[in-house]
């Protein structure tokens, strides 16, 4: 425990020291990376919308229903939507989190910079950045995920950086949970549909 607060303590004195800590090349890797970012944010904030909003009566209308079945079925629709939700629940907390990130870019491109000094790395980790910046906007999180797990990290360089408000949405072990979601919040949407359908179809069939 003693060694988490003294790693923890270590980032909050490179936060402070930003000028100083931060050479010229890895700010400038951590800036273009962060353009590529708050753009896909940006672009992806809709779609994202809709793919919250649009399972949403689905779950509703297999909750609802789950109260008229007997026995072992109530339990099963009743997990069934529970589930669902729970997977809602997530996708838009995560969704909201990596809204608020982006609002400060420089904030943003400050943490990054840092992110990449407190790696013990530097050379390492400023080329998952600059290799982002020249990727695009529309595939930032899922390569950022894929370029992150060549890069050895280590146990202390990932407590460290839960110290950065903003950039450990972008970093690993967070950065996996984003796309492990949102793809969870893809399948979501035929799965709710399905599970909307038959469950309607039973309760009509009991009726």
């Amino acid at each position: 425990m003693a060694g988490r607060k003294s790693w923890g303590t270590r980032a909050n004195r490179a936060v402070d020291g930003v000028t100083s800590r931060v050479d010229g090349q890895t700010e400038q890797a951590a800036q273009r990376a962060t353009q590529v970012i708050v753009l896909a944010a940006r672009v992806l904030r809709w779609p994202t919308l809709a793919l919250l909003v649009l399972p949403l009566p689905l779950i509703i209308t297999v909750l609802a229903l789950a109260p008229t079945f007997d026995g072992p079925g109530r339990f099963v629709v009743l997990a069934v939507g529970i589930a669902m939700a729970l997977v809602s629940a997530a996708f838009a907390g995560r969704r909201y989190k990596v809204l608020k990130a982006v609002e400060d870019p420089v904030g943003l491109a400050t943490e990054l910079g840092i992110a990449v000094n407190l790696s013990g790395r530097a050379d390492e980790t400023r080329g998952v950045l600059e290799a982002v910046a020249g990727g695009g906007g529309w595939r930032a999180f899922s390569r950022l995920k894929g370029l992150w797990s060549g890069v050895g990290m280590t146990g202390r360089w990932i407590d460290g950086i839960g110290d950065l408000p903003r950039a450990r949405y972008f970093l690993p072990p967070k950065i996996g949970t984003t796309v492990t979601v949102v793809v969870a919040a893809l399948w979501l949407l035929p799965v709710s549909f399905v599970a909307a359908v038959f469950t309607i179809i039973a309760a009509v069939a009991r009726a």
